[in-house]
């Protein structure tokens, strides 16, 4: 009796083991779960995903030379329906996605620079793409989104 006790205890720590590495493993998890975006400069590029599947992959503008787009990952700090800047003589952000300070992805008029690194740090897309993206954010939460500049 006292053996099968032992048996017991034994599976019963074994399993409470393998439960804490299984949360463990699951805090550390790569699988994103929510809204990943990821803004690829080199091709101007960016992909979003929704829960680890990619949803469209549109072409940005980011910053041209003499200027910066931060790499980094950052989750978005504060999101504008219609932000104008006012560094840059009141010029529109439409659906603006701030995730450092002043730099934010937003949407553009000048679509046809797209694909081409030509504003002064801010990723920008296409008004129905920053739309999309826009409501997409705000739908998730922000605290469900993840932003990852390379």
């Amino acid at each position: 009796m006292h053996q099968h006790l032992a048996a017991v205890g034994t599976h019963f720590r074994a399993a409470r083991l393998a439960f804490g590495l299984l949360v463990c493993m699951a805090a550390w998890s790569p699988v994103q779960a929510g809204v990943l975006v990821v803004i690829h400069r080199p091709s101007q590029t960016m992909d979003v995903s929704v829960d680890g599947d990619l949803i469209a992959r549109w072409p940005v503008s980011t910053a041209r030379p003499g200027f910066v787009t931060p790499a980094g990952a950052y989750r978005p700090i504060r999101l504008e329906r219609m932000w104008r800047s006012s560094k840059y003589e009141w010029a529109p952000m439409p659906h603006s996605i701030f995730f450092r300070g002043g730099y934010a992805i937003h949407g553009t008029l000048e679509t046809r620079a797209l694909g081409r690194p030509v504003s002064h740090g801010c990723v920008r897309l296409a008004p129905g793409n920053a739309r999309l993206l826009f409501h997409l954010v705000r739908r998730e939460g922000v605290r469900a989104t993840r932003i990852i500049v390379r």
